[in-house]
């Protein structure tokens, strides 16, 4: 496929993507960007792939933003490096991190975060629409934008108060520190610290219990409904949500398949594909294109 600034691979119904810079600590790039779009978009047309695992390579996850032109790197007029390219919303530059972050929101597959060492900037809120982040003991994290002049990106202002509470994302970010995973593990920003060798094994064990006994549909849609939730007006927005899907795919072959295989105890095979499925969209773009 031609990736240059990561690694993309698919085993058994489960995805990798690795940022793959272990020579700059997988700092992001323009480049970078457009190949996680990329890799996303794969994973959504291919009905094979059931769960992603995104890490890094090397001793880092990513150490954020390439830095690497100097003082201008967050100048729009002068580096592309941090912006959508041409797209703009608003009549303003898309943040490219931000461009990542929508579309990890946008997949119908899970996606697990694998953190296997410091996490800064960019390379922490691009973690935040992923479903579960794990983290090795030797993982970093740093909302450190305060610290650089510029500010938290990547649609972090609507992800981590979410995930974390408001007081807590504040703190972080606010004084732009680096804190270890333990405090990241205290502050709810992981699920689980694992010893530096067992992180992927474990990520891995998480997605095969997905893959091996899970419908792909019915994971795609209860993805759609915990998120959008989170900006629920109220439960009853959520119910009817709920409720026509349940209306929907209570009568598909999967929930045949599902109900079936448990009263014959045995494995379910379900037919549907996700790709055919008629999902809930979002994030809906209120900007349009």
């Amino acid at each position: 496929m031609g990736f240059s600034h990561i690694a993309y691979s698919v085993a058994d119904g489960v995805a990798t993507i690795t940022l793959n810079r272990p020579e700059r600590l997988n700092a992001f790039t323009f480049t970078m960007r457009g190949e996680l779009i990329e890799a996303f978009d794969l994973v959504d047309a291919d009905d094979d792939v059931r769960v992603v695992v995104v890490t890094g390579a090397g001793r880092a996850f990513c150490a954020g933003a390439d830095l690497g032109g100097g003082g201008e790197t967050f100048n729009y007029k002068k580096s592309e490096e941090m912006f959508g390219g041409a797209d703009k919303v608003e009549g303003y530059p898309r943040d490219g991190g931000g461009t990542v972050a929508l579309r990890i929101a946008a997949c119908i597959k899970p996606v697990i975060g694998a953190i296997n060492g410091p996490a800064v900037g960019v390379g922490v809120t691009m973690t935040l629409p992923m479903d579960v982040r794990l983290a090795s003991e030797s993982a970093k994290f740093g909302f450190v934008f305060a610290r650089r002049g510029i500010v938290t990106e990547a649609a972090s202002s609507w992800f981590l108060p979410r995930l974390v509470g408001i007081a807590q994302a504040m703190e972080w970010a606010a004084t732009g520190r680096v804190f270890p995973a333990a405090e990241a593990l205290e502050g709810r920003l992981v699920s689980k610290v694992y010893p530096e060798g067992e992180l992927l094994p474990a990520a891995y064990a998480l997605a095969r219990e997905i893959a091996d006994n899970t419908s792909g549909v019915s994971v795609a849609a209860i993805r759609r409904l915990m998120w959008s939730g989170l900006s629920a007006s109220s439960p009853w927005e959520a119910h009817a949500a709920d409720s026509k899907l349940m209306t929907e795919l209570g009568g598909a072959p999967d929930a045949v398949e599902g109900v079936t295989s448990f009263l014959e105890k045995r494995p379910a095979k379900f037919p549907m594909k996700v790709s055919e499925a008629d999902l809930p969209s979002w994030p809906d773009n209120p900007y349009g294109g």
